[in-house]
């Protein structure tokens, strides 16, 4: 299903200026481009964003991550090395809105581009910094990608087989975290200044975008000594809440742990009787019994096929789903009912398919307008409609290799 044409955006009236490079940044760019904004990114002018040649496959030379992070935005090729390259950042800088950088601290200052003096020309400024431990503190100076911040957050170990070491999700969760962090500080800083008129920075440190959403790890190691362990696929004293085997080879996840919903899977296995045991009679005595339970889980829908399981947990009322890779998301009706994956079409690629702007706003939704474009395929018309560049001054800068 493609994307189709749609009212503009709700942050269509936003200029964005985007310095990052690799995820955290970018993703925060991107998340603002699928709302309408205008994402002028910049990047080095002879290399680009390493994002552009990131990927475990290739195909036509090209990855196939840079159309999906690089996309509703327009790419400006500029030396930042250079004091023309700074100052024509700070020409950009001054009509824009927000400007996001996820270069180590004080390397923005470094380019004689403070928030400071930024604000000074641009009073409304909200300028977003995402970095692996934030702008202040001790460890502020240190190199910090996405792994740091998961393990620095928690977030490492607690993921994973308890009798292993510490797994990663699969994805880069740490920077997509600190990406959104980052937007909503954003849209909280832009309505402050819409009562104010007023700028502010974000600082936006990637462990600390990991340990938000560390549930009560803390404070319940705080209130009871209790430190959160591995647990591989379960959390402990939540039960029934699984991956269990089907007669197929492949796996079913149920979570069956609320009581009407437990009482609900007992029918559906013909074991009315584990409903009034009472090793399992409650959501505590459950929880003290998880293996015991989940083996007798296991045992049972070992002898269905995936589909016939998951037909008779749905006739039930119980959670239950697959594990889905992308070949499941794309021949699957709630994806395709809801637009969930879209076409766009790519110079190189033809059409491509990659997932929706979300969430879903019912009257100003976000949509995929183009993928990630080629390095500099805007420089030279964002540099005159927004700093007065001539063509001769362009040649000149061409020439200089600062664009």
């Amino acid at each position: 299903m493609s994307a189709s044409p749609a009212a503009p955006g709700p942050l269509a009236d936003l200029v964005v200026i985007e310095m990052g490079t690799l995820i955290a940044g970018p993703f925060c760019g991107q998340i603002l481009g699928d709302f309408g904004a205008e994402v002028i990114k910049i990047e080095d002018p002879k290399t680009g964003d390493p994002m552009r040649q990131w990927g475990r496959s290739l195909p036509k030379g090209l990855s196939p991550w840079w159309p999906v992070i690089g996309r509703n935005k327009k790419s400006v090729g500029l030396d930042l090395r250079t004091p023309e390259g700074q100052a024509l950042a700070r020409e950009l800088i001054r009509g824009a809105d927000v400007v996001i950088e996820n270069f180590r601290p004080g390397a923005m200052e470094k380019w004689g581009l403070s928030y400071e003096s930024l604000a000074a020309e641009n009073p409304k400024l909200v300028m977003a910094r995402v970095s692996g431990f934030g702008q202040t503190g001790p460890y502020s100076q240190r190199a910090g990608y996405g792994l740091i911040g998961e393990a620095m957050g928690g977030l490492r170990y607690v993921t994973g087989e308890p009798d292993r070491p510490p797994a990663r999700a699969g994805i880069s969760i740490g920077d997509s975290l600190a990406a959104m962090h980052a937007v909503m500080g954003i849209m909280m800083a832009l309505h402050h200044r819409e009562r104010t008129g007023q700028g502010q920075v974000i600082d936006a440190a990637l462990y600390e975008s990991v340990l938000a959403v560390m549930e009560n790890l803390v404070t319940e190691y705080d209130l009871t000594g209790y430190v959160r362990e591995r647990s591989g696929s379960i959390l402990p004293g939540i039960a029934p809440s699984n991956a269990y085997p089907c007669a197929n080879g492949e796996m079913i996840l149920i979570g069956g742990n609320g009581d009407n919903v437990y009482a609900r899977l007992t029918e559906a296995m013909g074991r009315p009787e584990l409903k009034t045991d009472p090793k399992f009679v409650d959501h505590a005595s459950r929880g003290k019994n998880q293996a015991e339970l989940d083996a007798i889980i296991a045992g049972w829908t070992s002898g269905w096929a995936l589909s016939d399981l998951l037909k008779l947990l749905e006739e039930k009322g119980i959670p239950a789903s697959r594990v889905f890779r992308a070949p499941d998301m794309l021949e699957d009706p709630q994806f395709a009912a809801r637009e969930a994956i879209v076409e766009t079409e790519h110079p190189v690629f033809g059409r491509i398919k990659m997932q929706n702007a979300f969430p879903k706003l019912s009257a100003t939704p976000g949509r995929v307008r183009w993928p990630g474009p080629a390095l500099g395929e805007h420089t030279e018309a964002v540099l005159r409609e927004r700093a007065g560049c001539s063509d001769e001054r362009l040649a000149s800068l061409r020439a200089k290799g600062v664009i």
